[in-house]
């Protein structure tokens, strides 16, 4: 039996110790997948575990099944109602956001790295999308709560995005086996037609299997499975999808996603019972996958592309992601402050390495390098912004305050409460403020629309000297507004 007990072993305690300190970092605000892939490198070949690992197709496996789970999870967390405010900026920031990002980055590889734009087009689609397994981990264990608006956007962007970078990559990956530097009139019909059977696919096959399984899901709930059973029921559906999806030419990203938010939002009961085992089962496949990965990682082959590398992932986080999501989010009337902290959260986790393993497997040239730029990436992400959200959501004041801080309530919402329903006329009148245009509108039928964007709890508007502040909402209908007045 050694030849099971001693794998077993060695897999078993660097799970272990790998989790241990990750409790113990969380306290110096270090990336739980940050421990991970530390972990998974300091036992690789160039650590003190010395452990030789170069099983591409297992790593290309194992990444796979394991962002499927994490992207089930996620969407078995999203709510229809999240869509109200950050449906429409998260499409646009998963797709022509990656694209932006994309390019941007490409034309770092050019500059920092030397590289023809064919092969600098495949690294930007790898590092282009942001990671939902580290967006999800992070927002929740960062110790702030974000307004509505600015973590749906983040969440359901972070869930959708994948299927673009994916077919961004498998398409230059097309091109430069073909040995192509630009696009012709055919290359351009045949990407087109494969965005459309991946977005198509996806959608379709998630969407369709989500409601099939939230039906059946509320039959057999009433047998009294308990909630570890119809978690694996839920996920071994997922998987199903996933796979079918594929093997259909379509997005089995997008089409897990889907599934999971179709399910939990027709099948609310049902799903709620099944969150527990399935956040475990979405830690084990984080674990597994970034140990894998850090496994995978050579740092001594890292050294001579170190400092374009790390030029590379600057240029991604302070001028790539930010320039994208100014563009995407511009129509959308966010903040200042709001936009610059989803800029901020444009982190890279475990997506780009996998990623990178399409053109090794492809046996792309250069491939070699690509890899090695995207897990710097990767490092240098989870290293700068994922320790500093909290900070950063602090710094730019779109924390929300916590219910038991007084002064910090009274601060974000004001001293005084008024009743949506008065006139804004009467509100003017009383406290002699200029009357705005539309004031005969109710006093929350008029912060709606003077706002001109989907209101959520926190958002702000200038009255005159006075500020209005929504306090509350309830189905998308402002419930209590707060008053403040110049002192």
């Amino acid at each position: 039996m050694d030849f099971v007990n001693g794998p077993l072993f060695a897999a078993a305690a660097l799970v272990f110790v790998s989790v241990l300190a990750g409790l113990f970092s969380a306290r110096l605000g270090l990336s739980f997948l940050l421990v991970f892939l530390l972990a998974g490198i300091l036992a690789g070949e160039d650590g003190p575990g010395g452990y030789r690992f170069d099983d591409h197709r297992l790593s290309f496996w194992v990444g796979n099944v394991a962002l499927a789970v994490i992207l089930l999870d996620g969407g078995l967390r999203t709510g229809f109602a999240t869509f109200r405010t950050g449906l429409k900026p998260a499409s646009v920031l998963a797709t022509l956001g990656v694209l932006i990002c994309a390019a941007i980055t490409a034309a770092a590889g050019v500059l920092l790295l030397g590289l023809d734009w064919t092969t600098a087009w495949l690294l930007g689609a790898i590092v282009g999308s942001t990671d939902a397994a580290a967006v999800f981990a992070l927002l929740t264990r960062s110790g702030v709560t974000l307004n509505e608006r600015v973590a749906a956007t983040l969440e359901i962007e972070s869930g959708v995005n994948d299927p673009m970078a994916v077919y961004l990559t498998l398409a230059l990956i097309g091109i430069a086996a073909a040995g192509q530097s630009g696009l012709g009139p055919g290359p351009w019909s045949d990407l087109a037609l494969a965005f459309m059977q991946q977005f198509g696919w996806g959608a379709l096959l998630g969407a369709a299997s989500g409601l099939a399984m939230a039906a059946m899901l509320r039959r057999v709930r009433a047998h009294d499975a308990g909630g570890g059973i119809l978690a694996l029921l839920i996920g071994a559906g997922g998987l199903s999808v996933f796979a079918a999806t594929g093997l259909l030419g379509g997005s089995g990203f997008l089409a897990v996603y889907l599934f999971g938010l179709v399910v939990a939002n027709r099948a609310a009961e049902a799903v709620q019972s099944t969150l527990s085992a399935m956040d475990g089962y979405a830690w084990l496949a984080q674990a597994g996958m970034f140990l894998l990965l850090g496994l995978l990682v050579t740092p001594s082959t890292l050294q001579a592309t170190l400092l374009p590398s790390l030029g590379v992932a600057l240029a991604l986080i302070f001028v790539a992601r930010p320039a994208a999501v100014w563009l995407c989010l511009l129509p959308f009337r966010f903040s200042a402050r709001e936009t610059w902290f989803i800029s901020w959260v444009g982190l890279r986790g475990a997506v780009p390495i996998v990623l990178a393993l399409f053109p090794l497997l492809a046996g792309t040239p250069q491939a070699g390098l690509l890899f090695n730029v995207a897990f710097s990436v990767v490092l240098v992400s989870l290293l700068v912004q994922g320790t500093s959200i909290g900070w950063m959501a602090r710094r730019l004041g779109i924390a929300m305050p916590d219910p038991g801080n007084e002064r910090a309530m009274r601060a974000m919402f004001r001293d005084f409460e008024l009743d949506p329903r008065t006139s804004v006329v009467a509100l003017c009148e009383f406290y002699d403020l200029p009357q705005p245009p539309d004031a005969t509108l109710a006093l929350g039928d008029w912060i709606a629309a003077a706002l001109r964007r989907p209101p959520v709890a926190g958002d702000t508007l200038l009255l005159g000297s006075a500020t209005l502040v929504v306090r509350e909402l309830r189905d998308g209908i402002i419930t209590r507004v707060g008053l403040g007045l110049p002192k």
